[in-house]
């Protein structure tokens, strides 16, 4: 049963209750930066030892510069941030618990990434019976399962959205520090105790602390600091990340902040919010008079969709090149280039009907029926994380796709109504 307590943070402010249609603009532009910037990645070229497949964009000096500018993750997770604690909150209002909503979240995400994974690691198992190269599949298996990172995350700090808005609404800034001096002490201890596996716990505390500003940005307390304010944190955030930078702490490339995550990450996440607040006025005005909003509307509602496809359309894309006799430039030179916007057309129309097909997925309802304890929801979040890390180890083969999945049903049981989920499968 839900306690007076956890009732009165239905709306601790009284905003953060309703879409914001800046927020959502946000999102759909993140997602499609990192779609583009994944399409960029791909090099495929037929090299003296036969196909290649590779990170086009690795090794170039100016990439690090311009991942300052590219690296929308942390803005990404700010807007889910806000949406989570959102949706959450009118849950709320309805009477839903805390285990109503990670159920739901569980549903949500889950469904779609069971398709992909079976779907993906059943693709290369008919490619290594065929004859494909080993080195081809496994390359394969691994580009796909790169992004996927992103899931696990996610998933893990949903469900911790109830608690870490209970958190937020009893003791905001105390939690917002609190996280921050564990990213502090996490980077401290990998740099100077030279524990590098140590750094995989801001997996936890760098994307729950962005994800608490996008808490911030709900209950309005950003848009209420003065413009002055925000020009001064988002300027000082750069300043002392250029700081950290220049003494060692940090890499330049802001994707090299990524794995592990480091505190790089939560600076420039402070910079890309008080960036972005003070343009929101601004994005909601122009989404009033714009006709693109039926399009980042479409995004939005298939956002998961799109981000687990993503690569494995461009892998598949990949690999019918390798299979017609087309001329391949190298990935890098001038007529490599000059040829990119016909391939991000092409990752474009590929994507969309996979997109159109496949979100009918994200409309999966979670049940309503039976016992919401604790002990249940926590083992539920555990092997659904569980299912996406085994995928991450060495890259997506056919038998870690089967272990994955088997986790992935071991999280969705008892939470999936059956029924819906194939009616929404066959709409």
């Amino acid at each position: 049963m839900k306690s007076d307590t956890t009732a009165q943070m239905a709306r601790p402010h009284g905003t953060g209750t309703a879409r914001d249609a800046s927020v959502d603009v946000i999102r759909s532009l993140c997602l499609v930066v990192v779609v583009a910037l994944h399409a960029l990645m791909v090099g495929v070229s037929v090299g003296p030892q036969g196909p290649v497949l590779e990170n086009a964009l690795d090794g170039n000096p100016w990439f690090s510069s311009l991942s300052w500018l590219v690296q929308v993750m942390p803005l990404f997770f700010i807007a889910g941030g806000f949406s989570s604690v959102s949706q959450w909150r009118r849950m709320q209002l309805r009477g839903s618990t805390a285990g109503d909503y990670v159920r739901l979240r569980l549903v949500r995400l889950l469904v779609p990434a069971v398709v992909l994974v079976a779907s993906v690691g059943t693709g290369l198992l008919i490619l290594a019976v065929a004859g494909v190269p080993g080195e081809m599949v496994e390359t394969a298996g691994y580009r796909i399962s790169q992004p996927l990172w992103f899931l696990a995350v996610y998933l893990g700090c949903s469900a911790l959205v109830p608690l870490m808005a209970s958190a937020h609404g009893k003791a905001g800034l105390p939690t917002l520090v609190g996280l921050a001096l564990a990213i502090v002490a996490v980077d401290t201890g990998r740099l100077f105790m030279e524990l590098p596996a140590l750094g995989h716990a801001n997996l936890a505390f760098v994307w729950l602390f962005i994800q608490q500003l996008g808490f911030w940005l709900a209950d309005g307390r950003v848009g209420r600091m003065s413009r002055a304010a925000r020009k001064w944190i988002a300027g000082l955030s750069l300043v002392l990340l250029v700081h950290l930078f220049a003494s060692g702490w940090y890499s330049g490339d802001m994707f090299s902040n990524l794995n592990p995550p480091t505190g790089a990450l939560a600076l420039l996440a402070i910079a890309q919010l008080m960036v972005f607040s003070l343009a929101q006025k601004r994005i909601r005005r122009w989404t009033e008079r714009s006709k693109a909003m039926s399009l980042v509307r479409l995004v939005g509602s298939k956002a998961m969709t799109i981000y687990l496809w993503h690569m494995p359309v461009m892998v598949s894309l990949a690999g019918l090149l390798l299979m017609v006799p087309v001329h391949l430039p190298v990935p890098g030179t001038a007529e490599w280039w000059l040829s990119r916007p016909v391939w991000l057309v092409a990752v474009a129309c590929a994507l969309l009907p996979v997109a159109r097909r496949l979100g009918r997925l994200e409309l999966v309802s979670a049940s309503s029926k039976g016992p919401l304890t604790h002990p249940r929801i926590l083992l539920g979040a555990v092997s659904g994380v569980a299912g996406v890390v085994v995928l991450l180890v060495d890259g997506i083969t056919p038998g870690m796709a089967f272990l994955s999945v088997v986790l992935f049903l071991c999280a969705l049981w008892g939470h999936l109504d059956l029924r819906k989920a194939g009616a929404a499968a066959q709409r």
